[in-house]
């Protein structure tokens, strides 16, 4: 009997690749550079820190950044301070910082900071958040971030009840990320601020000896 060779059509399989490819471009979103890098010292908690979360990272020099996880309450945030320190802030320079990751500027210099490219961004030489008792802003941010947390919570249940959905609230959380080489005074300083707002319950962020980052 004649016999032939087996063929393979490729076609279908190649377009498939083609299609994950392509949707994974789509669907994928780049990385945000974060303007400190911390080394936390290590322990043998093994509790995930939550997803609605206000980070106050410390880096070797003392020096605070601010993060809060939920955009759309970082730009409320954002907001408030703006008419707190009288800065008008644009709608596009909203937006902008709320797709941010952590700062650690002055009110002052938060502008230019965030109309900047983020390969110019990370040059910044970020003096820090003030938090000393002449120029808290750090007890600002903690405080309005607090507020518009709330706000939000809130607005989402009664959105929920109209609806007629099952509401599930995870409260805010606060965390503190500080450098192993950080003085205790700097993290102390950090504590004062969370304190003199009423906040006595936050975590401390750590490595396990495994390498990952818990609470």
């Amino acid at each position: 009997m004649p016999k032939s060779n087996p063929s393979l059509d490729m076609t279908p399989m190649v377009d498939l690749a083609f299609l994950l490819v392509t949707f994974f471009m789509l669907t994928a979103t780049s990385r945000v550079t974060e303007p400190v890098i911390v080394d936390t010292p290590s322990s043998f908690s093994d509790k995930l820190l939550p997803e609605n979360v206000m980070l106050i990272s410390i880096d070797d020099k003392g020096r605070p950044f601010y993060n809060i996880n939920n955009s759309d309450v970082r730009e409320q945030t954002l907001a408030k301070m703006g008419q707190q320190y009288k800065i008008n802030f644009t709608d596009a320079e909203k937006k902008r910082f709320a797709g941010m990751t952590s700062f650690g500027v002055p009110i002052a210099q938060l502008k230019e900071y965030i109309n900047m490219d983020d390969p110019h961004r990370i040059l910044v030489k970020s003096p820090g958040i003030p938090h000393d008792s002449l120029h808290n802003e750090l007890g600002d941010w903690i405080q309005f971030g607090r507020i518009e947390a709330a706000k939000q919570a809130k607005t989402q249940k009664e959105r929920a009840e109209k609806l007629g959905r099952d509401f599930k609230y995870e409260p805010l959380r606060f965390a503190i990320k500080a450098d192993a080489k950080t003085n205790y005074i700097a993290v102390k300083d950090i504590i004062k601020v969370f304190t003199d707002k009423d906040i006595y319950r936050f975590n401390l962020i750590t490595s396990l000896e495994q390498g990952e980052v818990k609470k």
